[in-house]
């Protein structure tokens, strides 16, 4: 079978790094779905308005170069211990696909772009190809009753955001609401512990600089232009961990 994206998802996250590890776990992150041409039409959606929340389909393309391996290491976990790649969530997967479930802000009808779909609480990064949309259905979609393995047993933690007040004032209150939810999440590899280490994030065009120390995230600075490195140290700030 060969699939196409049918949209595109735009986010303010331009990077992996920073991503929320599940759907829902940023609840304020908006994303917007864009269409394909072929289908910028009002009737693909019609009734869409009806749903609270979407199953997003879509592809890890940030991993196509990324080797694939049968068993993985869960942040939940601690990023040390391996279970079975279809026992994970891992975006390192045989065929590369995620599923996710946004909440729907709501379905704009535009001129230019066809239907655009608002949503909050992805985890997908700015660029994502989608390949399938499609409504979630509480009656046979909910399982609150579900065991889910070693998520039961394995408590993940937010963090506190200190935010200093002329930074804050650099983004809309929107901004700064789906900001603090990520960064709440700790965008750091798990094996992470340096409370001196500086973290560059990109989020809404400006690069975020932060620290965690003692379960807070401490925002250092927002500049416009730097960016990251691969793993999150900002480029000008390695010096710090001894790179």
């Amino acid at each position: 079978m060969k699939i196409e994206p049918i949209a595109f998802f735009h986010s303010p996250l331009t990077s992996k790094f920073g991503l929320p590890r599940q759907s829902g776990l940023a609840a304020s992150l908006p994303g917007r779905i864009v269409f394909m041409p072929d289908y910028r039409r009002a009737e693909a959606v019609r009734g869409l308005e009806a749903f609270d929340y979407l199953w997003l389909i879509w592809e890890f393309s940030a991993n196509r170069s990324v080797s694939m391996h049968l068993t993985v290491r869960p942040p939940r976990l601690g990023g040390n211990e391996r279970i079975g790649v279809f026992a994970s969530r891992s975006p390192f997967r045989p065929n590369g696909l995620g599923l996710s479930c946004v909440r729907i802000e709501r379905v704009e009808l535009t001129r230019d772009d066809g239907p655009v779909i608002h949503v909050q609480g992805a985890d997908l990064m700015d660029g994502t190809p989608i390949y399938d949309v499609k409504p979630y259905v509480a009656y046979a979609d909910a399982h609150p009753e579900a065991r889910s393995g070693f998520v039961d047993t394995h408590q993940w933690q937010s963090l506190q955001v200190e935010i200093p007040e002329n930074l804050t004032s650099q983004f809309s209150a929107a901004e700064l609401a789906a900001l603090r939810d990520v960064l709440a999440q700790d965008p750091r590899p798990r094996y992470h512990d340096d409370p001196a280490r500086i973290y560059g994030m990109p989020f809404a065009g400006r690069d975020v600089r932060f620290r965690v120390a003692g379960g807070t995230v401490f925002v250092e600075a927002v500049v416009n232009s730097p960016s990251p490195g691969p793993d999150g140290c900002a480029t000008d700030t390695c010096a710090s961990r001894g790179q």
